[in-house]
């Protein structure tokens, strides 16, 4: 409850501090939480001992089915839009994790990245979706109200915090769960979970479909920000970021993807804003050394404080049980 609540109080205070502040920075944190969705999903994957090549997918599907849906259904409304991109990327998932639920370590890794591409390369030749540039996106409405254009952007922003507050809260709960408790089991040794009576398949299956679901959250809120969807969305460099990022902010803790989201989407704008012409190198060269000297991601730092912290109290009351005892 101490982690939900503390979830909540920091969401609260990034709606409004995002709100009152200048376009550029709630834009780039409406990106950079959007993107953190996407990196629980793979983080969801990293705790059962898999890695995911292929996760922009999900986060593609979710941008491109709330496009459709807004296109050519009519609909207009954001949680629906939302909605119907988390619906489309559960049933894609639920046939293939059923494939994917049966490879591990690498295989898993490569057969993610490749229906990745092939997602992306259906898109590329389609020419009723745009091909290489896509589609539009128009300004949602909200339960039947239509904000302005001057605070649609801002409206978008306080729905991305609000979707990954609640969003955040479920995956802790999840990590806190039997489920999550069985995941890690089955990274350590997945055949003494099967010998309990657990069925390893069924629990890749299951983490599979919401890490799709969590992802697609992420793709619809990217659409309704940006405005646009195309291919990029899933091709295996989109991937590549979401694992990067997950690397970055470590597994020890929810908040830890949407810290390295926001750090990873800073130093990329502040390096193509300085070096335009070399920001690749300017953004590597500073991630190179984030990963250097923070092995296990950023949210160590947190954590190295808290056993710091901790230590002084250990020692007081080992202190005071020896007075007692004299």
């Amino acid at each position: 409850m101490r982690t939900e609540l503390s979830l909540l109080a920091a969401a609260a205070v990034i709606a409004v501090g995002g709100f009152l502040s200048p376009d550029w920075l709630s834009f780039l944190l409406t990106l950079a939480f959007a993107k953190a969705l996407v990196v629980l999903g793979v983080v969801l994957q990293m705790r059962l001992g898999l890695v995911t090549f292929g996760q922009a997918l999900f986060y593609c599907v979710g941008g491109y089915a709330a496009g459709l849906a807004m296109q050519h259904l009519g609909v207009n409304d954001a949680f629906a839009l939302l909605a119907i991109g988390v619906a489309v990327a559960v049933a894609f998932s639920a046939v293939f994790g059923l494939l994917m639920a049966r490879y591990r370590d690498i295989f898993f890794a490569m057969l993610t990245m490749a229906l990745s591409m092939v997602l992306f390369g259906v898109l590329v030749k389609s020419s009723a979706l745009g091909s290489t540039d896509g589609f539009n996106v128009s300004m949602p409405t909200y339960l039947g109200w239509a904000p302005s254009p001057d605070t649609a952007k801002r409206v978008v922003f306080l729905l991305t915090v609000g979707v990954s507050a609640a969003a955040a809260i479920v995956f802790h709960r999840l990590m806190k769960s039997s489920l999550g408790l069985i995941s890690e089991a089955i990274r350590e040794n997945e055949v003494r979970v099967e010998y309990l009576g657990v069925s390893p398949h069924s629990v890749i299956h299951a983490n599979y479909v919401f890490a799709a679901a969590i992802s697609a959250l992420g793709g619809g809120l990217t659409a309704l920000a940006t405005g646009h969807i195309d291919p990029d969305m899933a091709v295996w460099t989109t991937s590549g970021e979401f694992v990067f990022i997950a690397i970055l902010g470590g597994t020890g803790h929810v908040a830890a993807a949407f810290i390295a989201a926001f750090v990873f989407a800073a130093v990329r704008t502040f390096a193509i804003q300085e070096a335009p012409h070399t920001w690749q190198m300017m953004l590597g060269s500073v991630l190179l050394i984030l990963v250097i000297f923070l092995p296990k991601g950023l949210w160590s730092l947190v954590g190295k404080r808290r056993k710091a912290g901790a230590e002084p109290a250990v020692e007081t009351n080992a202190s005071n049980t020896a007075k007692v005892k004299a």
